[in-house]
């Protein structure tokens, strides 16, 4: 059986995928999650990114609607721009997450695959229910199914000269919504059919990830194909990630470049340093796990690309791997969790097999 991954320029052997980002955005809308910023800070916020208010915004990033439009012409070229660096210090594919609910657009990432030279993989999905316009958060589970395979088969809705090459991510809050729901049941029921790869994004609750995975697999998904993202501000403690890691699933940290005190989205806890974020997959490693183990940016905010002070996609090349050496991460083990594991992930059977 041959295998091959479905990019948004065609066909990709998954061994010439190269270093890759498995979970980024090259353009989307998250205003719906703006947070009301502190009246002391409030005049610095409402406004566009300069010296003056980037500092404010790395600790409040949701508390300022300019920076969480991410797909207008200055953010895209920002983001092509950023995309050619990764591509420079030898970066070969990123993965964009976005799917319905956050403004998803292939031709776009369509363009900055041919402008740059790196491979993008495009997903297809639901985000969470409250961002699905009212007549998908009552499609059936059937309607998402038809969706999904027809965008993984013929074309995406947007360009049908697109395939999407994975389903994802698939979003959700806690306790779970009823669209929600049926878009991991008819994920499940596709994967099994596709034999494509997955990505969750689950909620910020240790149990969610836990039961993301026990409805996928009742509907027939495929461990071995499945991520769980957003693990590093998700399983903060060590046994609950251990636990979660012998269900067989990619264990992804996915949020490498957030350095903040406060984190807007889930007050209660400590979101990880990068640091932190190698303790969790040091401890995955030492355990041989390495082969389940996923890492990325989630860039979706402007603060994060170059040009607004942000770090860009090609932080992890440039900051974390010095560092994983550093602490005693093989060359073998650190491309087995770059290059091999996204390969394994996204290849899937062609058509004719």
């Amino acid at each position: 059986m041959s295998l091959m991954s479905f990019s948004v320029r065609g066909d990709v052997k998954p061994e010439s995928l190269g270093f890759t980002l498995p979970h980024e955005h090259l353009g989307m809308e998250f205003n719906h999650f703006y947070r009301k910023p502190p009246q002391s800070i409030a005049e610095y916020l409402n406004r566009d990114i300069d010296i003056r208010n980037v500092g404010y915004l790395r600790q409040y990033p949701y508390s300022c609607k300019y920076n969480l439009c991410f797909n207008d012409n200055e953010t895209f070229q920002s983001i092509t721009s950023d995309v050619h660096m990764f591509k420079k210090l030898g970066g070969g594919t990123i993965v964009e997450n976005s799917t319905e609910g956050l403004d998803r657009n292939v031709s776009r990432y369509k363009y900055c695959s041919e402008k740059t030279g790196v491979n993008v993989v495009a997903g297809t999905g639901y985000y969470i229910s409250d961002t699905l316009p009212c007549n998908l958060q009552f499609s059936s589970t059937e309607e998402m199914y038809k969706h999904m395979r027809n965008e993984l088969t013929i074309g995406c809705s947007e360009d049908d000269t697109v395939k999407a090459g994975f389903i994802g991510e698939i979003a959700s809050v806690w306790p779970l919504r009823d669209s929600e729901r049926k878009a991991i049941q008819a994920t499940g029921e596709l994967q099994e059919e596709i034999g494509c790869g997955v990505s969750f994004h689950p909620h910020r609750d240790p149990e969610a990830p836990f039961e993301i995975i026990r409805l996928y697999l009742e509907a027939g998904g495929k461990v071995n194909k499945a991520v769980m993202s957003h693990l590093d501000r998700t399983l903060l403690e060590d046994q609950k990630l251990l636990e979660f890691a012998e269900l067989g699933t990619y264990c992804q940290f996915d949020l490498f470049g957030v350095e903040v005190s406060y984190y807007q989205l889930n007050a209660s806890i400590d979101m990880p340093s990068d640091a932190q974020r190698l303790d969790k997959i040091k401890l995955l490693v030492d355990e041989k796990k390495e082969e389940k183990i996923l890492m990325s940016h989630d860039i979706h905010t402007k603060h994060r690309l170059t040009k607004f002070g942000g770090h860009g996609y090609h932080h992890i090349l440039l900051n974390v791997i010095p560092r994983m050496k550093t602490r005693g991460f093989s060359l073998d083990v650190i491309d087995t969790i770059t290059i091999r594991n996204p390969a394994q992930w996204l290849a899937m059977p062609t058509m004719q097999d």
